[in-house]
C-alpha cells in the first residue's frame, strides 16, 4: 500500500473571486498553448509549466533553472486518461496501483510512448502524475492534455513555496505567474518506478 505524504496547512493571503480565478487560468492556458512558460502552484511546491511539444519553451525552462537537458521532466495531467497509452504498457497489478493513487502526490515512471528525448532526458520512460491540486488539474484540462512541470527553483536550490516568492524571484523570467497556493503537502512528490518501488 502506498504511503500518503504529510500535509502542511497553508492559508491564502490573497483570496480571489471565482471570475478572477477563471480569467487567470484562461490566461495561463493561452500562454502555454502559444509556447510560453507559466509558474504555478502544485501540491507541495511551485512549478514551471509549458507544453511538452515546444522545444523552445522547454529550453527556456532549462535556462531559468540552470540545469542540463539530461534530467528530463515530469508531466502533469488532469486525469488518468491523459496517460493511458503509457499505463497500458504496465503489468495489470501495477496498472491498478497507478490508477488508484491518482489524483495524488505521487509520480510514476511509466514507459514512454510519444514524448521527445528533451522531455524524457533521453530515457525510454517518462515521469507522470495526476496531481492532488485542483488548479493544476484545471490547467491541464483547459490545455487539453499533459503539460511539463518541474519545480520552480535554480538547480541545487530549494523550490519556491509561495506566490510572493515566485513573483519576487522569477517575474522577469517567466511569461506569467498564475496566482495560487500549494495544497499543503510537504515538498516534491514521491516517485515510484516501473517495478512499483519508491525511488524518492
Amino acid at each position: 500500500m502506498l504511503k500518503r505524504l504529510p500535509l502542511r496547512i497553508v492559508e491564502s493571503k490573497t483570496p480571489c473571486k471565482d471570475s478572477e480565478i477563471t480569467q487567470d487560468l484562461d490566461k495561463a492556458t493561452q500562454i502555454i498553448r502559444a509556447g510560453g512558460v507559466v509558474a504555478h502552484a502544485t501540491e507541495g511546491v511551485w512549478g514551471l509549466a509549458c507544453r511538452p511539444d515546444r522545444h523552445s519553451a522547454i529550453e527556456k525552462i532549462l535556462k531559468i533553472k540552470g540545469r542540463d537537458d539530461g534530467k528530463g521532466f515530469l508531466l502533469l495531467g488532469s486525469n488518468v486518461k491523459h496517460f493511458m497509452d503509457h499505463i497500458s504498457q504496465l503489468e495489470p497489478s501495477l496498472v491498478k496501483k497507478v490508477t488508484e493513487s491518482w489524483p495524488g502526490h505521487i509520480t510514476w515512471v511509466l514507459p514512454n510512448t510519444d514524448f521527445s528525448a528533451l522531455v524524457t532526458g533521453g530515457r525510454s520512460t517518462v515521469a507522470c502524475r495526476v496531481p492532488d491540486h485542483n488548479q493544476a488539474r484545471a490547467l491541464c484540462s483547459m490545455f487539453g492534455g499533459p503539460i511539463i512541470s518541474t519545480s520552480l527553483n535554480r538547480s541545487g536550490q530549494a523550490p519556491v513555496i509561495s506566490y510572493e516568492k515566485a513573483a519576487a524571484k522569477f517575474s522577469d523570467e517567466v511569461d506569467f505567474i498564475l496566482p495560487g497556493q500549494i495544497s499543503g503537502y510537504d515538498g516534491p512528490s514521491a516517485i515510484y518506478g516501473l517495478d512499483g518501488v519508491r525511488l524518492r
